[in-house]
């Protein structure tokens, strides 16, 4: 039996193009984008579900990878996968910048550890955040949904099927920009009881000069911090369930969009 030229390219195809985008999603999605996960492990969790979500596809147009246009495919195919990862890496980002806000609101900007993921110095309160969501994301079965998102982007956009539009490219960055809303969000309630703390003590301190405003202040902001911090922790489920549904729904948009 053999086997034509385009029958090859076909064939190669229907495994090589889903590596790629997978490979791509892998680079940015949650996780397993962490700089503590050896790449090795990313490479061979991405030929595994290639090899289980590659039988299932269509056989993609013949197109050699060694051309201009085969060129082009890969920097598509790995630009999908890279958008699918980012969607979700910005719930966790949006987490990130809650803490960040918070530690300043605390006092604690420079209490800084560093991050494994990223290898970057971290605000405890940023890390605090991290991990709860880590473990939140976990429970939700949000794994799940990143592997079903990348799996159903090959019914929803074929290889071969144009991407970059202006359309699908300003959701993207439209979804990006939710990072900065839901991460305000969650760390107003503290940062705003914290000035109101704030401003308690710069009353204080003009009706009693005698008294050490600075060893007084920051413990019992450190204090009300914390207090405020237990009291916002379950903000967080409702605020993640909101940017995952709404990541589904990007999803979706971008897939109607081509």
């Amino acid at each position: 039996m053999s086997f034509s030229y385009t029958e090859f390219l076909q064939l190669m195809g229907l495994y090589f193009w889903p590596f790629v985008r997978i490979s791509g999603m892998l680079l940015m999605v949650p996780l397993l984008s962490a700089s503590y996960v050896p790449v090795r492990v990313r490479l061979i969790l991405a030929v595994f579900i290639t090899l289980g979500v590659a039988p299932s596809l269509d056989l993609p147009p013949p197109i050699d990878p060694f051309t201009w246009h085969g060129v082009l495919l890969i920097v598509q195919q790995l630009g999908i996968g890279v958008a699918i990862g980012l969607i979700f890496l910005v719930i966790f980002q949006a987490f990130v910048l809650a803490g960040h806000l918070a530690s300043m609101a605390m006092g604690l900007a420079m209490a800084s550890m560093v991050d494994p993921a990223t290898g970057v110095n971290t605000p405890i309160i940023g890390r605090y955040f991290t991990i709860v969501v880590t473990l939140l994301f976990l429970l939700m079965n949000g794994h799940v949904l990143v592997f079903t998102a990348v799996m159903n982007s090959f019914e929803m956009l074929p290889i071969g099927l144009h991407f970059f539009t202006q359309d699908s490219l300003k959701l993207i960055y439209t979804f990006g920009g939710q990072m900065f809303e839901y991460g305000v969000a969650v760390a107003l309630p503290l940062v705003t009881a914290l000035l109101l703390v704030n401003i308690a003590f710069g009353v204080v301190s003009r009706a009693a000069p005698a008294l050490n405003i600075f060893a007084v202040g920051f413990p019992v902001t450190l204090l009300a911090g914390l207090i405020m911090l237990i009291v916002t922790t379950p903000l967080l489920l409702p605020n993640i369930q909101i940017l995952m549904n709404n990541a589904i729904e990007t999803l979706s948009k971008l897939s109607l969009n081509q």
